[in-house]
Order: structure tokens, then C-alpha cells, then sequence
């Protein structure tokens, strides 16, 4: 399966990995790899987290989270993150054999991006409107319909249209032809760096399930548990150097020997960025064990999807998480 055509890998350019080896690992990322909501993979390549463990990681970019899930069920590849979202609404529909080994961020980290001239400041202002995401039926564009259905809003009154998610396609919010589009954090704060007129809309406030996961499959478990507490491993000690990087200058400073791209080569949208999504990562509580699923939340989150409409109800959300490949030590 043509999983996508970029690839970074934590020992240079190369053909993606499968997820085969102890000692290898394929990273599945609905996100493009230059931008900075990909900190913690990127970091743990960068500065050595995985290899650390032991662990050769190449991650591979693939084209939104119906990819990413057929792709991780089709072998090619051990882990993806994909929104809690993705992972209920595949799992209730079709018994999917996915699992969530791992939860990043415990909140929503996407915005929609709008023109202060049309402003889109809350659910009623998206019906009507035709809103820009990543691809058709994934993440970006099931958070719209819970940001609709959670506030008694038809989702079908929103129509979507699959655009690009870089700070250039403001030009399209601009020029009328769509209303708003959803984009990272960093993009989102290099587009109203540019645009004076630029707006943005956080789903988080309405919508509660939009947390981020590492998920895997039935098969990986069996087959390969060591490489899954290896990532794991890895990604926790990255995403825990940012927390103990107080100014991020360490941690900017290590990407920066690796990677260069728009949001991470300026100073002040890397580090309003890696802010806010210090805060997602902890809870803005830094004592909470990081990457740990919260049983409650978790299910809590099940729940908001059926209200909405947007998951079949009847399963066993309890069952979908498994905090057994997180380390030992976790704050």
C-alpha cells in the first residue's frame, strides 16, 4: 500500500521501514512532518530518544487517518497517531482491531482558522460555511461535526472541502471561497503572525473527545510488544525533556541540528507553539503522569460521541486502551 511519498527516518534518507524488526519501527503521521505538532516524534529522532531504547524509528507521512488506519491494518507500519475520535468511531462501526497504547495530548490540538471579516467565533457560525480540511472523512472533518452536533447543530449543514494545510491557504479563507480551514497550533499562529485579519476558532471548547493517541493494532501487540515499549519509551522521554525545558531553547536548539521548516525557525511561534501544546500534553498540570490514559476521560469521551450521533453506541470503550506499554516512570 502507497502509505505516502515523505519520509524522515532516525538514520537518514531511506525506505520506510516495516514493523518487523525489535530493533525497527515504521511512525504512521496523519500530519505533514514539518511542523511542529509533530514535536515529540521529531524530538525523539533528533535527540536520540528512541535510539536510546534501542529502537530505529523512520517516520512515514501518509495522506489523513483513513490511510493511516488502513495502512497500520495492512502491516505497514507499528504505530500511528490519530485522534481519540478515529480510533472510537473505526472500533464501534466496524470492530476494527485498534488500540490505544498511549494518550498525548488531553485536549484538542487543532484550530480552525478564519477571517476576522467572516468571523467563525462559535458553532453557529460553521452552518452554511464551507470549511477546509485535511482530507475527506478524517480527523479535522469529524471534529467540525461534533463542534456542530455537540451545540444541536446539523453536521450536514456544514459542507467540507478538502484543502491544503499550510499558512498559504489563508489566501482561499481570503478570497471567499472557503469560510475557515482546520490547521496545527503553529500553523495557526504563523497565519495570524502574517494576516492582521486573521481569527481562530478552538474546538476545545465545545468539543471534549479530541484528545490525540498512539494507536496499534491487535496483531502489533502479539507480535511485537518490546518495539511498542521502546516507542513509547522514546516518546516519553522527549515529550518529558520539553516539559523540563522551560524557555524550549534546549529542545529548539536539538530540532534546529536536524530539521528546518517555517514554525520551528521562528523564535517566537516555536515557543508560543510548544506552549500550548506543553499545556495539552500535561493537563496544564505538570505533575500528572505524562501519556497515561485516563480511564474516565477515555470513556467520557465514548459517551460524547454517541450523544452526538457521531459513533455507534453499544461498545466497550474501557476495552480500546491499554496503558501496559507506557514506562515505569511516567511524570
Amino acid at each position: 500500500m502507497a502509505a505516502g511519498p515523505a519520509v524522515l527516518s532516525a538514520c537518514g534518507a531511506g525506505p520506510a521501514a516495516g514493523g518487523g524488526g525489535s530493533g525497527t519501527a515504521t511512525f504512521l503521521s496523519i500530519l505533514p512532518l514539518e511542523t511542529l505538532s509533530m514535536s515529540p516524534e521529531l524530538l525523539a529522532v533528533a535527540g536520540g530518544h528512541f535510539a536510546r531504547h534501542g529502537l530505529d524509528v523512520t517516520l512515514q507521512e501518509v495522506k489523513g487517518s483513513p490511510q493511516a488506519t488502513q495502512t497500520l491494518i495492512a502491516g505497514v507500519g507499528v504505530v500511528a497517531r490519530l485522534g481519540q475520535i478515529d480510533l472510537m468511531t473505526a472500533v464501534a462501526e466496524s470492530n476494527q482491531p485498534l488500540v490505544n497504547i498511549g494518550t498525548l495530548c488531553r485536549g484538542s490540538a487543532v484550530r480552525v482558522v478564519y477571517s476576522k471579516q467572516a468571523p467563525l467565533e462559535k458553532p453557529q457560525d460553521f452552518v452554511g460555511k464551507t470549511i477546509g480540511v485535511s482530507s475527506e472523512g478524517g480527523t479535522s472533518s469529524k471534529i467540525v461535526s461534533l463542534v456542530l452536533a455537540n451545540s444541536g447543530l446539523d453536521p450536514k449543514s456544514t459542507p467540507r472541502q478538502v484543502t491544503g494545510l499550510t499558512p498559504g491557504t489563508f489566501n482561499l479563507v481570503q478570497q471567499g471561497r472557503i469560510a475557515g480551514y482546520v490547521v496545527s497550533i503553529d500553523t495557526a499562529n504563523i497565519v495570524q503572525s502574517q494576516h492582521a485579519d486573521a481569527g481562530v476558532f478552538d474546538p476545545g471548547t465545545v468539543v471534549k473527545s479530541d484528545s490525540q493517541i498512539y494507536v496499534t493494532t491487535a496483531d502489533v501487540i502479539a507480535k511485537h510488544p518490546d518495539t511498542l515499549r521502546a516507542f513509547m519509551a522514546g516518546i516519553r522521554d522527549a515529550v518529558a525533556e520539553y516539559v523540563n525545558d522551560q524557555d524550549f531553547a534546549r529542545t529548539i536548539g536539538t530540532l534546529r541540528g536536524k530539521y528546518s521548516f517555517a514554525t520551528l525557525d521562528d523564535d517566537a511561534i516555536a515557543r508560543k507553539s510548544l506552549g500550548t501544546m506543553r499545556d495539552l500534553w500535561t493537563g496544564k498540570d505538570p505533575s500528572r503522569p505524562l501519556l497515561v490514559t485516563d480511564p474516565a476521560a477515555w470513556t467520557a469521551g465514548y459517551d460524547e460521541l454517541t450523544r452526538a450521533g457521531q459513533a455507534k453506541p453499544g461498545g466497550d470503550a474501557a476495552k480500546w486502551f491499554d496503558n501496559s506499554f507506557l514506562p515505569a516512570t511516567t511524570t
